[in-house]
């Protein structure tokens, strides 16, 4: 049976406090979402397995999504957070490469209030730090930032890096320049992947159609090539925009034309090789 892959999502216990990034405009997500929904979800959808990607920077909620992880088999791998700019970040490395599901490392790039964050150079020295651990780095930022993560991972030839969310580009105003040409100069260098994750709350939430996406989509086949992208849902978030299984449907629709081999790596083979997921099978 081919797999499909979740890429994208996320599990938490809703607080105020903790999720201050959910504002009243998405009142729908302040709740919990925990595994017994994300099941439901991918049952329906026909997912057969996920990588759970942090919505916290803490510790403890990295710890939290491995302890599920390892509790439901559902949960293929964790991209955690964990403080790359520290001094103390080899140790905690140490600690959470312990966890087989631990498949990589994300930092919330785009809520930094410097643009060049991640050119600063104790954060690059917890990127280097990486070094031979196996683990991925998630990439968040918007298109503002997509000159410096160029920048970016130039320094880290050795690492693989996944953009998230195609760097979320302005599909409401339906702009393609200049993310389409700085898009292009990212996926020049081979040790970057792209997830096709979160382009729904990019665009108009209650009008979006596929012929929306489309040109997004094609952008990033074009430049990345049906190797080294990654289907991912964003669940909960998409739900502003999409319900989980009409987001799987739209996928399917964008790589219908892909050749069935291309559109299983898409939809799943890629996930599995860029994340190492076969590795903490249980």
């Amino acid at each position: 049976m081919t797999q499909r892959i979740d890429a994208h999502h996320h599990l938490w216990r809703y607080s105020t406090a903790e999720y201050g990034w959910i504002d009243d405009t998405m009142q729908t997500l302040q709740r919990d979402f925990l595994v017994e929904d994300l099941r439901r979800e991918i049952t329906t959808a026909g997912v057969t397995g996920t990588i759970v990607v942090q919505a916290r920077q803490s510790l403890e909620e990295t710890h939290w999504l491995l302890s599920l992880a390892a509790e439901h088999s559902i949960l293929r791998g964790v991209v955690g957070w964990a403080p790359l700019a520290s001094e103390d970040f080899p140790r905690h490395l140490e600690e959470l490469a312990a966890h087989p599901k631990l498949k990589g490392l994300r930092h919330v790039l785009q809520g930094e209030a410097q643009d060049d964050f991640m050119l600063r150079e104790d954060f690059n020295r917890g990127i280097s730090a990486l070094a031979g651990s196996g683990l991925v780095y998630d990439i968040l930022i918007y298109e503002r930032h997509l000159p410096f993560a160029i920048q970016f991972v130039d320094r880290h030839p050795n690492q693989v890096f996944v953009l998230d969310h195609l760097a979320k580009p302005s599909i409401t105003e339906r702009k393609m320049s200049p993310w389409r040409e700085q898009i292009r100069e990212l996926a020049a260098r081979p040790h970057v992947h792209c997830k096709l994750s979160g382009m729904v709350t990019e665009a108009d939430w209650s009008r979006w159609t596929i012929d929306d996406l489309r040109p997004y989509f094609e952008t990033a086949l074009e430049c990345f090539g049906p190797s080294r992208l990654l289907a991912g849902s964003d669940w909960p978030v998409c739900t502003l925009a999409s319900s989980y299984s009409w987001w799987w449907k739209t996928l399917a629709e964008l790589v219908s034309k892909l050749p069935v081999s291309e559109q299983d790596s898409i939809l799943g083979g890629n996930a599995v090789s860029v994340y190492r997921l076969n590795e903490s099978a249980s």
